[in-house]
């Protein structure tokens, strides 16, 4: 019996974010007693060897649904190889009013405009030293700008949470692409994002020479762009050796979900919608690309196949968010099995 079910019957009759903060208190209940052991895949690790650091399999939880770090050995009970926490900020912030968080059902999708609510990077940390105890796959820690902070000092903020982050992280993704901040997906344009890359590029290099350890960082992009956009960022991080890129981010487009409750929220819309323009995106980055700089391939995965069209366009890892929500552990189950590759 797929117990999940049961459950998302009666979180589904909830608000979105109440039924959300609900799962992870649980889920962090069951990590302190051992119970989350009970979410075992049964499937043994198929590892894999990205940004110099070796994954267990190459299925990772997406940034956002644990945006504290507090829940990291319950998400790695699940089977994945790999969480990414966040995104954090420098300083603590709310996120945007409630409610910011909506289901569409019909579609298997969700809308939210959260807007970076994270307990800042300082109280992350200390969540993530507790809740990463037992967690032996690999942690990323996403990292953005406070939303009063002009797009013109964002270097500043991304610079005190990537030092803050390098001792914890096993590696660091940048994201420049959620549509919930203002002016945020402006630092996309290659100019703005030359600048910022390339600073952080500095800082990892010294930051490595002081400590001894390197931590690779990845960016993570948007949907929202036209091939000729790709193409220009493509180069950019082709030119600057960047250890990997995150495509994508959730779309601001509602084509395949108009007419539908909730389809005019505004906010990023994640889920199956998002599932044939993410790849698209992903193989255009992957003919724009080296081949040495890979791919974590995100949105819209529901099920193997989902996933394995994203290795298929040029992915080396996936990450799930939306289908998550939808399907529960069984979802991480049967992409274990797959093998993806």
């Amino acid at each position: 019996m797929d117990f999940y079910k049961i459950a998302r019957a009666i979180l589904f009759r909830l608000d979105a974010e109440r039924a959300h903060h609900l799962t992870l208190s649980g889920l962090r209940a069951a990590s302190k007693i051992g119970a989350d052991r009970l979410l075992d895949p049964g499937v043994g690790p198929d590892p894999v060897e990205v940004m110099g650091l070796r994954f267990p399999n190459r299925v990772g939880l997406a940034a956002g649904l644990d945006k504290a770090g507090d829940c990291i050995a319950g998400f790695g009970a699940m089977g994945f190889g790999s969480v990414e926490v966040g995104t954090l900020t420098p300083r603590p912030q709310p996120g945007n009013p409630k409610p910011r968080l909506f289901r569409i059902r019909e579609r298997a999708a969700i809308i939210n405009r959260m807007g970076f609510n994270n307990p800042g990077m300082e109280a992350a940390l200390d969540n993530i030293a507790a809740s990463r105890k037992g967690f032996e796959g690999v942690l990323g820690i996403n990292i953005g700008k406070n939303k009063d902070t002009p797009n013109e000092r964002a270097i500043d903020d991304y610079l005190t949470c990537f030092r803050k982050a390098y001792a914890a992280a096993d590696y660091i993704a940048v994201n420049v692409s959620s549509p919930n901040t203002a002016g945020l997906r402006d630092l996309q344009d290659p100019a703005a994002a030359g600048n910022l890359l390339r600073t952080l590029k500095d800082e990892q290099a010294a930051l490595a020479a002081e400590t001894g350890k390197h931590v690779p960082f990845a960016v993570k992009i948007a949907p929202d762009m036209d091939d000729v956009q790709l193409r220009e960022l493509g180069a950019l991080f082709g030119e600057l050796e960047m250890d990997a890129v995150i495509a994508t981010n959730t779309t601001i487009a509602r084509d395949a979900v108009e007419g539908l409750p909730h389809a005019g929220e505004p906010g990023g819309l994640s889920g199956a919608p998002l599932a044939g323009r993410s790849t698209e995106v992903i193989a255009a980055l992957r003919g724009a690309l080296p081949a040495g700089v890979p791919i974590i391939g995100v949105g819209g995965i529901a099920c193997a196949a989902d996933a394995q069209a994203k290795i298929d366009a040029g992915a080396t890892l996936v990450q799930v968010y939306t289908g998550l929500i939808y399907r529960g552990p069984a979802l991480v189950r049967e992409l274990l099995a797959a093998r993806l590759g």
